[in-house]
């Protein structure tokens, strides 16, 4: 019996080593395909096709029209440049759709619009940055309070439907490093970290594996051992 369950244990470790070497080669494939995504030619922003994080996330979009400053949304948000806010505006398209624009990160003493007038750009731009998914509910502490505008996600169809915002695409656009007039809100502070521990737990469950088998050895032999005296004698 106890032989039976140190056998099974030795290939459950076995077959959890293989599946984490298996997810480690998918980790490098998703590592690759998203930097050659975020260092590709900035294609134009998808408005009237579905999108998925698998296909497009990260992906480098380029999008023209009007900011509608005035339905800006104010995002909590932790950076390298410290606590603060993500600041998020519609972009009108010329085709009567809408694509949320994350236009960078702005310091609490300056949430106020007011305090940073030179970057309410009006007219028409053009905003290069990644495509980026939403981010329904809120963030693992805190959910999303769109009636007191309290926002921890970026959630856009919650934001959109907040500030009535019509012909909202799925997702947003974090803006890249190009400066806003007056230097906010400061964009290209996207963080794209893929944790990839799979080689250590695949070690770890081959390391396993493989005491777990000398321990079953040690076991059969002394079985033999106590069973068949005589064949350890001589």
């Amino acid at each position: 019996m106890l032989c039976s369950l140190m056998l099974l244990s030795t290939a459950g470790f076995v077959a959890l080593g293989l599946w984490q070497v298996e997810r480690l080669s998918w980790k490098r494939h998703l590592i690759a395909l998203v930097d050659q995504r975020v260092h590709a030619v900035p294609a134009p922003a998808p408005t009237r096709r579905p999108v998925s994080a698998a296909d497009d996330e990260y992906r480098r979009i380029v999008a023209t029209g009007t900011l509608q400053n005035d339905k800006e949304t104010l995002v909590y948000a932790s950076t390298e440049l410290g606590p603060g806010f993500w600041v998020m505006t519609p972009l009108s398209l010329g085709d009567g759709q809408t694509v949320l624009i994350n236009r960078g990160f702005v310091p609490t003493d300056r949430r106020d619009p007011q305090t940073r007038p030179e970057g309410q750009v009006s007219g028409q731009v053009t905003i290069t940055g990644l495509m980026r998914m939403t981010e329904p509910k809120g963030s693992l502490l805190k959910s999303n309070d769109s009636a007191s505008g309290r926002w921890y996600s970026r959630d856009v169809a919650a934001i959109a439907a907040q500030k009535h915002v019509t012909g909202a695409a799925e997702y947003f656009i974090d803006a890249d490093k190009t400066p806003n007039p007056g230097g906010l809100p400061v964009g290209g502070l996207t963080r794209i970290v893929f944790a990839n521990n799979h080689l250590v737990y695949a070690i770890t469950w081959f390391g396993l594996a493989l005491m777990m088998a000398g321990l079953l050895a040690f076991v059969i032999r002394s079985e033999i051992r106590r069973q068949w005296p005589w064949q350890s004698s001589g």
